[in-house]
């Protein structure tokens, strides 16, 4: 599908009052119904809109209107612009834009951030609320003009950004962490799972049989005593 002049309905009119193209040909290249067209040219439709000229637009050229006069089944082609202009990109550096009726919620997020999120740098709270880096001391520091007004809520909750940008931040501030060696504690109890195995239970009946064949041997000796004394 070809592409249709800029201004469709100003260049249809610019087309009907000052060629004898058919209506046909002229919805065609302005991408409307031909009963609008008719419409146009009965002053019922567009009333008070001025002619757009298409040539010194550089939509069409002369040549090109006076070809299809000569052949009404001829369809319009749009004229190729011989300067190309540059395409803009659009940057994603800078803070967030934040909209009017939501920036006043923007001081009870940076609170829930600080208190849920204390790992979050400022730079990404920046990115994720669209703040400054003093109102966020201010928040952080409690001299904030409305400090004693503030309660922590939900940025994704309140619309200031999305969950995926929050764990992103999170998770960014999680790996930039350092990790922080737990000192020796020293010796610890064995736990009651390892104290009361069942190898730990087999030990000590061995013990109490060695214990109890010593006791037996003990008595054992002691009785031959006492008959070596009642033989004397």
């Amino acid at each position: 599908m070809s592409q249709g002049p800029l201004m469709p309905k100003a260049t249809a009119v610019w087309l009907v009052e000052n060629t004898s193209l058919a209506f046909e040909q002229i919805a065609d290249f302005c991408k409307l119904h031909p009963l609008e067209v008719k419409g146009i040219a009965d002053g019922e439709v567009a009333a008070g809109i001025k002619g757009l000229d298409p040539i010194t637009t550089g939509q069409l050229t002369r040549d090109e209107i006076e070809k299809a006069q000569k052949a009404p089944h001829y369809r319009l082609k749009v004229a190729v612009s011989k300067v190309k202009l540059p395409e803009v990109k659009r940057t994603t550096k800078g803070p967030r834009y934040t909209p009017l009726s939501r920036r006043q919620d923007r001081p009870n997020a940076i609170l829930w951030l600080l208190r849920n999120h204390p790992e979050l740098k400022d730079a990404q709270i920046i990115r994720l609320v669209g703040t400054t880096k003093s109102t966020i001391q201010q928040i952080r520091e409690r001299t904030h003009w409305n400090s004693s007004q503030l309660s922590p809520l939900d940025p994704v909750t309140l619309g200031l950004c999305s969950q995926i940008d929050l764990d992103f931040e999170v998770q960014r501030a999680a790996k930039d962490r350092p990790v922080v060696a737990q000192p020796d504690a020293g010796a610890k109890l064995l736990p009651t799972e390892v104290s009361t195995a069942p190898a730990a239970e087999e030990r000590d009946e061995e013990e109490e049989d060695l214990n109890a064949d010593a006791v037996f041997a003990k008595l054992k000796g002691m009785s031959r005593i006492d008959e070596d004394d009642d033989e004397d």
